[in-house]
């Protein structure tokens, strides 16, 4: 089952979020099998991050290569994610570069 994932790690600014996203990117880990959406909003300082994944097993094979990279950009993800299960969805092909 699809699953909703928000993210509200404290004080995440633009250059951490940045950062991140390249190094997930020059690792070869980025974007990640089972990600069905992606979405950073927020003003920097106060960044937020939710995504929808195919499934929560996906997401959480994910999180052990992503949390090292979130480490050593001192985000701090201080609590549990809010997860909800996703009863239908549908997305269109799109993106942005980070900061768009």
């Amino acid at each position: 089952m699809a699953v909703l994932i928000r993210f509200a790690p404290d004080g995440l600014t633009s250059e951490q979020y940045n950062n991140v996203g390249k190094k997930l990117e020059e690792s070869g880990n980025w974007p990640p099998e089972g990600l069905l959406a992606h979405v950073c909003f927020g003003s920097s300082g106060d960044l937020r991050v939710s995504e929808v994944w195919e499934s929560r097993e996906q997401q959480e094979k994910f999180a052990q290569k992503l949390m090292p990279v979130l480490e050593g950009e001192n985000v701090n993800m201080s609590g549990e994610p809010e997860i909800i299960d996703v009863e239908g969805y549908f997305m269109r092909d799109a993106s942005s570069d980070a900061g768009d």
